[in-house]
């Protein structure tokens, strides 16, 4: 038992999350890429690498999901509702701020 659930179940939940999440993240990705563009957007990544925890996320149920959500509440609350764009969202996202 994992969790207090059956292998079998826990994994189950494991690729529903997953999926949930890919389509979550696709539907996002289309979402900034029509506000600010393809070609702007690839121009103006920076070179900031995933942290271990977000990579780890992907072995714990809806945690991924939970993360995109995170990401898009801070892309809500912080950047539109303060009358930034998202273009300056997706520099944060991307850019290290060492």
């Amino acid at each position: 038992m994992i969790a207090g659930m059956n292998e079998q179940d826990f994994i189950a939940y494991m690729i529903f999350g997953l999926i949930l999440n890919f389509i979550f993240s696709i539907f996002f990705g289309i979402y900034l890429s029509k506000n600010i563009g393809m070609q702007e957007m690839i121009e103006s990544k920076g070179n900031k690498e995933q942290s271990l925890l977000v990579s780890m996320s992907l072995f714990i149920p809806f945690a991924k999901m939970v993360v995109t959500l995170y990401r898009v509440t801070i892309l809500q609350l912080y950047f539109l509702d303060k009358g930034h764009s998202h273009k300056e969202f997706w520099v944060y996202m991307t850019t290290s701020r060492a």
